[in-house]
């Protein structure tokens, strides 16, 4: 947390410090608390808050979509200082339509991302359907894997 801000990890930032993991972990499950707060507060009477994105996560699927992740404690990828890719983990892009997240999974070069992309890919959509996102794998350019996320249709 920089700035009083939380930003979830989309795997486009900084590797987290060892030293900083216990806290960054009490801001997420804040931060998650706080989401299904506003569900429960702004979204449909009586059912589950899990089931249904709110207005504001349709508005910022990215920053939705890569708190889902993180709150399920899936790795992120992470990047230096010059851009080079220093972790292995998912990344949370905006999608081609209004709405949609893309999720990749990513890594070091020769670090075996593209090896373990199909499996780690797969275990990110029982997380993200559990919080009311829909996640379809296609295979994009280079024969990569991806997900499309978008809120289910509830």
């Amino acid at each position: 947390m920089t700035g009083g801000t939380f930003e979830p990890a989309t795997g486009d930032g900084p590797p987290l410090p060892p030293e900083a993991a216990e806290q960054r972990s009490r801001e997420v499950r804040a931060a998650l608390d706080g989401l299904l707060q506003i569900r429960r507060l702004a979204g449909h009477r009586g059912g589950d808050p899990r089931e249904v994105p709110a207005d504001w996560e349709r508005r910022r699927p990215v920053r939705a979509v890569a708190l889902a992740l993180e709150a399920a404690r899936t790795a992120p990828s992470a990047v230096d200082a010059s851009g080079a890719r220093v972790a292995t983990g998912y990344r949370v892009t905006a999608g081609e339509r209004p709405g949609t997240a893309v999720v990749e999974w990513l890594g070091p070069p020769g670090g075996g991302a593209a090896h373990e992309e199909e499996s780690a890919l797969a275990a990110c959509v029982p997380v993200l359907e559990r919080l009311g996102w829909e996640a379809l794998l296609y295979r994009g350019p280079r024969r990569r894997r991806f997900l499309e996320v978008e809120p289910a249709h509830g």
